[in-house]
């Protein structure tokens, strides 16, 4: 089931079920695309008609931020919890590790992709992978897509940024069975950014600390106020 969210449909699956229907795809070698939606892309697509196609084509969908939660709570058709990229993933690390998949780590600044491989590895060494920094040129792009092509992965994790992420993953969905969205997550499983508390995830203000910790953030979070507007505006009228 998905819920739509001014004019973007999310999946309302929990992150289990999110997790569930992603080993399904790699195992019946079923490919599909993953947008983790937040507040901010969901704002986006309402003055952008070609990304709003995009991310509904999608396969699924997630709810990634607590504003989408909220959202779809007035909307009256709940998703069950947040999704996020980076909580996605490190949800998956587990079943790959089990399942011996091939991930490749795609963006991010020249190092950190590889850092968060090398992290990644060393928790669940079942994991094949291999990786490549998100800075490359127009000319170097087919060097990149060639070698993700050869080494044949099962889950392509893309951290360009929304929604330059989303409309590369689209263009290029043949390189592997499950590509999914990560945007900054790579900083994280890297080290260089580090979450928020688990109290503070708990009580989902992590968007909160965020803010503390990195300020410059407030011009994106702005967009905040106008998404709840929008939300009530779609739930009353």
């Amino acid at each position: 089931m998905r819920v739509d969210i001014l004019g973007i449909t999310v999946n309302t699956y929990s992150m289990q079920e999110t997790v569930e229907e992603i080993r399904k795809a790699v195992e019946n070698r079923l490919k599909i695309r993953v947008v983790t939606a937040n507040p901010e892309m969901i704002y986006a697509s309402g003055k952008d008609q070609q990304l709003r196609n995009l991310i509904n084509s999608a396969d699924i969908v997630t709810a990634d931020g607590i504003g989408v939660v909220w959202a779809s709570q007035r909307l009256r058709t709940p998703v069950q919890e947040r999704v996020t990229g980076i909580d996605l993933i490190q949800a998956l690390f587990p079943v790959a590790d089990q399942n011996k998949w091939r991930i490749f780590f795609l963006g991010g600044k020249p190092g950190i992709a590889r850092e968060a491989g090398i992290q990644v590895a060393q928790k669940y060494p079942g994991i094949t992978w291999e990786d490549s920094h998100g800075y490359f040129s127009m000319e170097e792009e087919t060097e990149v897509i060639e070698r993700i092509r050869g080494f044949r992965p099962d889950i392509l994790l893309v951290g360009l940024g929304a929604p330059r992420q989303e409309y590369w993953i689209a263009e290029h969905r043949d390189l592997a069975t499950v590509s999914i969205g990560v945007g900054g997550s790579f900083d994280a499983l890297a080290g260089n950014v580090v979450r928020a508390p688990k109290r503070v995830q708990e009580f989902q203000l992590e968007w909160l600390y965020r803010l503390w910790k990195e300020p410059w953030r407030w011009k994106r979070q702005s967009v905040l106020p106008r998404f709840v507007m929008k939300v009530l505006w779609q739930r009353f009228y």
